[in-house]
């Protein structure tokens, strides 16, 4: 059985939000989505939920941080290729975010780089080898 992962993420303007990662390619579900929430599917497996201060506040019994000052979590996405890396942070700057907030990842066998949604939220996109993901990074140099 395959799990699904929900990322619920606090936001401060829920249309802005949800017209970002439209842009980056993503869905919304409106299945599951209101004028507090919004569903974001990513993948099969990946969804993000975009939640208002208030509602995110119904499910946490502690403050909301502020993304932009502090980091609680780091969220990483593989991509098919490193083109695919820059591409998705391309089009995560042309929908209004940030790029490379943090330092781009160069390893031969890895390629990462990030992009800042517009609440803060650090994203970062990352190709592997496949060389090295079925036999380890050693392998992917030789």
């Amino acid at each position: 059985m395959s799990r699904l992962i929900f990322v619920n993420l606090p936001v401060r303007d829920l249309e802005r939000s949800i017209s970002f990662y439209e842009a980056l390619g993503h869905a919304k579900n409106p299945q599951f989505s209101d004028d507090t929430a919004a569903c974001i599917v990513v993948s099969d497996t990946i969804h993000v939920m975009l939640l208002t201060h208030e509602k995110f506040m119904q499910f946490s019994p502690r403050p909301i941080a502020d993304a932009k000052a502090g980091a609680q979590v780091l969220l990483c996405l593989s991509a098919s290729s490193r083109e695919a890396v820059d591409a998705e942070v391309g089009k995560a700057v042309e929908a209004g975010g940030k790029a490379d907030p943090t330092p781009t990842q160069e390893y031969g066998f890895m390629y990462g780089r990030s992009y800042e949604d517009p609440d803060g939220h650090i994203w970062e996109v990352m190709w592997m080898d496949p060389v090295a993901v079925a036999n380890g990074p050693e392998a992917a140099a030789a």
